[in-house]
């Protein structure tokens, strides 16, 4: 298992949120919603994309803990299901 994957598998966010996106992974398109949530102009990596996504995510958990008028949940969804699922990608064999 790779650091990153590693990363995934240790984040600690409620549990409703993780179900959330759960219960989201079998709709996510990586070629429809990659390039605007990584906030990336080219498709990425699954590992670049995990990279980026990670600290999207670190920005969104940061702003909801903080209580920011500015945080959006479904925004913070999106982020884990292509979190999780590029993860997923990455534990492939042969995949980089």
């Amino acid at each position: 298992m790779t650091d990153l994957v590693s990363l995934v598998h240790a984040l600690r966010r409620p549990r409703l949120l993780i179900r959330a996106a759960r219960f989201g992974l079998q709709d996510y398109n990586r070629t429809r919603s990659l390039k605007r949530l990584a906030r990336t102009p080219t498709m990425p990596s699954p590992r670049g994309a995990v990279n980026s996504l990670l600290k999207v995510e670190a920005e969104l958990e940061d702003a909801r803990c903080r209580g920011e008028a500015s945080y959006s949940v479904s925004r913070h969804i999106e982020v884990l299901i292509a979190l999780i699922c590029e993860a997923r990608l990455m534990s492939r064999p042969g995949v980089a």
